[in-house]
């Protein structure tokens, strides 16, 4: 019997969410390409719709959102990324992973279960990425005990859940765990899904730039048990 997924997390009161949440849709609608939209859309593959402001304008228009507020607080992020993740626009759900990025020291391990949302909900690559190495993985590493719930989340049935424990030591470099990093990889092996594959080849070739040796003998041990795209993607940059 498959387990229920996780009730969503509430979402705090927070005045300076209230706040920023006023000037973005403002601001953000007013800077909305309807001629552009549907071609970002369909680059997503229709994850989300979108409003049509290119990346370079968009977080300019963030400076000017943010300009003159607070350094919040844990609950001040919470709530900022859960209610931009309840506006269908994907511009809205990058804003407040670009908010979490830039403040993700300022949250706890409480705040798990929250990146464990977003990464869930409307869920692509071009926010399960930034949320499981900028966010995730600064929990972890702020939290050791973390390591536990990303054991747990790499066998999770939901494929965005077992990228992000495989991606969340991205940014680690000599603090990364190899031994979990490697065993992470082999649990995943057989994964059918492109992304998780992907996932693997590309958390064991940034591990590669810091050590190409661990990597270049782990995949000479394990490298039948991996899909070629796999592998390719791992030996990228150090050969086989």
């Amino acid at each position: 019997m498959t387990a229920a997924p996780p009730a969503p997390p509430r979402v705090p009161r927070s005045a300076l969410a209230d706040a920023v949440l006023e000037r973005l849709t403002v601001t953000y609608a007013a800077a909305a390409d309807p001629e552009r939209a549907p071609v970002m859309r369909a680059y997503m593959k229709d994850v989300a719709p979108f409003l049509g402001i290119p990346t370079p304008d968009r977080r300019a228009l963030s400076r000017t959102v943010l300009a003159g507020t607070p350094r919040p607080d844990e609950s001040d992020c919470a709530a900022i990324a859960l209610r931009c993740w309840r506006l269908p626009e994907r511009e809205y759900h990058y804003f407040a992973v670009d908010y979490l990025r830039r403040h993700a020291a300022r949250c706890s391990s409480a705040f798990l279960p929250v990146a464990r949302h977003l990464v869930t909900t409307v869920p692509w690559w071009d926010t399960v990425d930034a949320l499981a190495a900028h966010l995730v993985g600064t929990l972890v590493a702020a939290d050791p005990a973390l390591t536990a719930d990303m054991d747990a989340w790499i066998a999770d049935p939901d494929l965005w859940v077992a990228r992000t424990a495989l991606l969340h030591q991205l940014r680690y470099k000599e603090r990364t765990d190899a031994g979990r990093l490697f065993t992470h990889c082999l649990l995943q092996s057989g994964h059918p899904d492109f992304f998780v594959r992907k996932a693997i080849g590309w958390a064991l070739r940034e591990y590669a730039k810091t050590d190409p040796g661990a990597v270049r003998d782990f995949l000479a041990r394990e490298r039948d048990r991996f899909a070629p795209l796999t592998v390719r993607e791992a030996l990228k940059n150090i050969g086989p």
